[in-house]
């Protein structure tokens, strides 16, 4: 037998290939999760499936302490350690939330708690588990102005609505805040601070788990649909697996069962949905390396760029396209450009001629083969158009890390979603430079 090819051989290759895989650091021994496993088990929750861990790439998660095997039960939170707008109601707030018009939304209620709790320190009953909730968050709204002026167009679009967002929620909301001084020593201009609530939206909106709407009638009608899921909440997003999650009405508690195995000492993942990068970046603060949903989206400006400006048509062609949802979510792709854009573009191409044929376009037939290769030269000169955007935003990024050492982990972020934008189109650019070899 040649050597390095038996089966012994095999399994000596499978476990050196194991052991090289980046392990995590269990942080079990730490105070901060000390002091949470008591307060957990106070409130009538034990786990011997995880621990608290710290990884290369991902930070802080979860770590299996056993195998755990298909359908198995990750975790088993009970209702007594969520918090809820429930809580917040029952707790000293309560009687100003009830009498407060117009009612506060859930979300006010429950930011409103955690700041209150957070300037509590140790008079809180909840410190244990304010005290692992991150001090800063990575979403967008936290970010400096000059590193959001490098995003994605339609990413810093969003994210600029993001801001605009909670600075309305806090100058709406410090009427109620006001009328909460009774309860402090202090003014509560200081302790409810823009900073402050800041904090506490991006705590509810990146680590809020969901629950069925219930209808209170001291808050508004606003879904009240969030619950903070202490210890259950550093389980990290991947894309990658699939979980069965949700309250479960007999035993009372916020259930996690994987429809994957993990082996033991892996960190254990969760998945926050089929989402893009951009939209995690938004909502969550991180990009995912190699996320099969990434894409980059292409607006109209961008659409119409190399299109023939002397086509009479085009205005009526753009409004097809609106009409029928087309101009919307037309993304590049890890396999190259999404139907729909290449749909969307097939239509614009259309000739004079065959300008008629445009609903046969958006069903999908082919309407000639000159459509056909039109329509990718289109779709590769948008495609190279990106990458050399792409290659010019990387390069602002890494002029300004060396400049701005003080935001260096901010850039660093925005340079990882660029860097993912990347290698997609550069994936579209093979992908098409294949499709267009048929028509040569």
């Amino acid at each position: 037998m040649q050597k390095g090819k038996g089966r012994t051989s095999r399994i000596r290759r499978r476990k050196l290939c194991r052991s090289s895989e980046p392990r995590g650091v269990n942080e079990s021994h730490k105070s901060e999760f000390i002091e949470l496993r008591k307060w957990l088990k106070a409130r009538k929750f034990q786990d011997s499936n995880l621990a608290p861990a710290c990884f290369p790439g991902t930070g802080r998660g979860l770590m299996s302490q056993t195998s755990l095997q298909e359908g198995q039960m990750i975790i088993s939170l009970p209702e007594s350690c969520l918090l809820t707008t429930d809580t917040v109601i029952q707790s000293y707030l309560g009687a100003y939330i009830t009498k407060w018009k117009p009612p506060p939304s859930p979300l006010l209620a429950l930011c409103t708690f955690l700041v209150s709790e957070k300037h509590a320190g140790d008079r809180s009953l909840w410190k244990p588990y304010l005290e692992i909730l991150p001090k800063a968050y990575t979403c967008p709204v936290c970010l400096e102005p000059e590193v959001v002026n490098l995003l994605p167009k339609s990413l810093k679009a969003k994210a600029e609505e993001q801001r605009a967002h909670v600075q309305e929620f806090f100058a709406s909301s410090r009427d109620f805040f006001s009328s909460l001084q009774p309860l402090f020593v202090e003014a509560v201009d200081s302790i409810f601070s823009y900073s402050a609530l800041l904090w506490a939206w991006c705590t509810v909106n990146t680590r809020a788990v969901y629950l069925r709407p219930r209808q209170r009638e001291c808050l508004s009608a606003e879904p009240d649909t969030c619950a903070l899921a202490p210890y259950l909440d550093l389980l990290n997003h991947s894309p990658h697996v699939q979980v069965k999650a949700a309250f479960n009405e007999e035993t009372h508690s916020y259930e996690i069962r994987t429809t994957s195995r993990w082996r033991k000492h892996e960190e254990v993942f969760i998945c926050y949905g089929p989402h893009d990068n951009q939209r995690l970046f938004l909502e969550y603060g991180f990009v995912s390396v190699r996320n099969p949903h990434a894409c980059v989206y292409v607006s109209r400006e961008i659409l119409v760029k190399y299109l023939p400006s002397r086509d009479k048509q085009m205005d009526k062609k753009i409004s097809i396209l609106k009409d029928h949802g087309y101009i919307e979510n037309l993304t590049f792709g890890w396999d190259g450009p999404s139907w729909r854009l290449l749909t969307a573009l097939k239509l614009l191409c259309l000739e004079a001629e065959k300008f008629t044929c445009w609903k046969k376009v958006l069903l999908g037939e082919v309407i000639s083969d000159t459509n056909e290769k039109t329509s990718l030269d289109i779709a590769q000169k948008i495609c190279y158009y990106f990458i050399e955007e792409t290659n010019v935003m990387l390069q602002k990024v890494s002029h300004m890390k060396d400049e701005k050492e003080a935001l260096i982990n901010q850039l660093t972020l925005v340079e990882s979603l660029w860097m993912e934008e990347l290698k997609i189109l550069r994936a579209s650019a093979e992908t098409l430079h294949s499709l267009q070899t048929a028509f040569t």
